[in-house]
């Protein structure tokens, strides 16, 4: 069976919010693609509302490329305690980190949501602004670490 590096991960020793690199492949060209657990909420212990976590995915698919060279893609966790960063290159988990802590800044004076039309968005009813900025918030107070094992 093959092993999944998020089910190889103590959640019960990781301190959130924090960012990490949880994967590293390269293929035999010599590209790089890093996946990264951002995680903004303690595992076990509370989970983003759907709305607040489709708004969110919204936001930091849109502001992180503003940011961060080469993402390839954004995803919510499934247990809704934050996210997965998939990027081209290696990318410090410091510069992630202050990354995710500017765009989280600017969900706060955000007034519109990107892409949210029948059009654009396969579930466009289901966003909440409002509860997406008072989970940046959150975060943004405790501060992101990029270790997620000690606390800022």
């Amino acid at each position: 069976m093959a092993k999944v590096e998020s089910f190889q991960l103590d959640h019960t020793k990781v301190k959130a919010p924090y960012v990490r690199v949880a994967g590293t492949e390269r293929n035999a060209a010599g590209s790089i693609v890093q996946k990264y657990d951002l995680r903004l909420l303690q595992p076990n212990t509370d989970a983003l509302p759907t709305a607040a976590l489709h708004t969110l995915e919204h936001l930091l698919a849109t502001y992180l490329r503003d940011e961060l060279p080469g993402i390839i893609d954004i995803s919510p966790m499934g247990c809704r305690t934050g996210f997965y960063l998939i990027i081209w290159d290696e990318h410090e988990p410091s510069a992630v980190a202050a990354a995710l802590t500017k765009v989280l800044r600017k969900v706060l004076e955000t007034e519109t949501v990107p892409a949210v039309s029948a059009l654009e968005c396969g579930n466009y009813k289901d966003h909440s602004l409002f509860s997406a900025k008072e989970y940046a918030k959150l975060v943004l107070e405790a501060g992101i670490s990029d270790d997620p094992f000690t606390r800022r």
